[in-house]
């Protein structure tokens, strides 16, 4: 049998409670692979009453939880409670949101599990409760330092029609043409695509790479930052065997018979990126952290408070993240 999925909690007085408890519920429609809660089974039970659903869970260890999958909830106990209603995140917030994140990656370190999925976290409570983070992305790198090494992360954002992947993430864009250079768009390029290589099954991958002003600068008349750091990093990419093609005028590269032509955008800032794949696909991306040592999805959306227990979340992107990180466990070589 095929190891479980571990699902974190994310923020309890959010939408992942609501989302896992409608995921499980449509396993068997959408033929989901096994999937187990690391969390409070109390809270999710809470929950569920107030959803007005009546959910069989399960207390388990990881090792138990795909056989227990077909009839109740898997839920495996971080200790760490979590007393936050819907949409009103209180001090168990950050603590149980972490704990669950932690012991999800122990799992997969050791073998428990093949992938971590995290449902949405809120930052703000976090950033009060003295997480010293930008977001998920760095925390779980953090959590992969092995041997005084920690890993860079890259964020891709990934559907079946498009996969963009921005080489500055959370920072002003103030700050992320300041930080913007050749090697970081070198190196982020390479890690997409070893994990496309390996993950995703594409012997070849094609990447496309924006530029970072409009029209791709005109030739030097818009700004001279596309030739002189994305141009040379295009070069070096191209120099080791990638097929890759930029910079490109980021207005022309995510209509349709453009996206044909590659595997993953390479943009230059966060909106870049995520506006596209956002507009196409906001119900079925999946966030993806590459360059890790395991794998990591989640949900493309936050924790929405404004619905949380009112039974009107959307699981469809959850349900993609749980897909595409079994997907990925699959392929990955033993």
């Amino acid at each position: 049998m095929a190891k479980p999925l571990a699902l974190t909690s994310g923020e309890p007085a959010g939408i992942g409670p609501d989302i896992t408890i409608e995921a499980w519920q449509r396993r068997n429609e959408l033929k989901l692979p096994p999937f187990y809660l690391v969390g409070d089974r109390d809270s999710v039970g809470k929950r569920a009453e107030v959803l007005g659903l009546k959910v069989k869970l399960a207390d388990v260890r990881p090792e138990e939880a795909a056989a227990a999958f077909a009839d109740a909830l898997p839920v495996v106990a971080t200790g760490q409670a979590a007393t936050a209603r819907p949409g009103q995140p209180d001090d168990s917030s950050a603590a149980a949101a972490l704990a669950s994140i932690r012991q999800a990656v122990a799992d997969v370190a050791a073998g428990r599990a093949s992938a971590v999925v995290t449902n949405p976290i809120a930052k703000s409570v976090l950033y009060r409760a003295g997480f010293r983070h930008p977001g998920h992305t760095e925390f779980l790198a953090e959590l992969a330092t092995s041997g005084g090494r920690t890993p860079q992360p890259v964020m891709m954002l990934w559907s079946p029609t498009l996969a963009v992947v921005p080489v500055t993430i959370h920072l002003s864009l103030r700050e992320a043409i300041a930080q913007l250079s050749s090697e970081l768009i070198v190196t982020t390029a390479r890690i997409a695509v070893a994990d496309l290589k390996a993950r995703f099954g594409l012997t070849h991958p094609r990447l496309a790479v924006s530029g970072l002003n409009p029209h791709a600068g005109e030739d030097g008349s818009l700004g001279l930052e596309d030739q002189t750091i994305v141009a040379p990093a295009v070069e070096i990419l191209r120099g080791e065997g990638i097929e890759v093609r930029g910079p490109l005028p980021a207005d022309t590269m995510f209509h349709e018979a453009a996206r044909k032509t590659y595997d993953c955008a390479i943009c230059m800032y966060h909106d870049q990126a995520l506006i596209p794949i956002k507009t196409i696909a906001f119900e079925h991306a999946v966030n993806v952290t590459l360059g890790l040592p395991f794998i990591r999805t989640s949900p493309d959306h936050g924790t929405a408070f404004d619905i949380a227990g009112s039974g009107r979340a959307n699981p469809s992107s959850l349900i993609a993240a749980l897909r595409l990180a079994a997907r990925m466990a699959a392929a990955r070589p033993a």
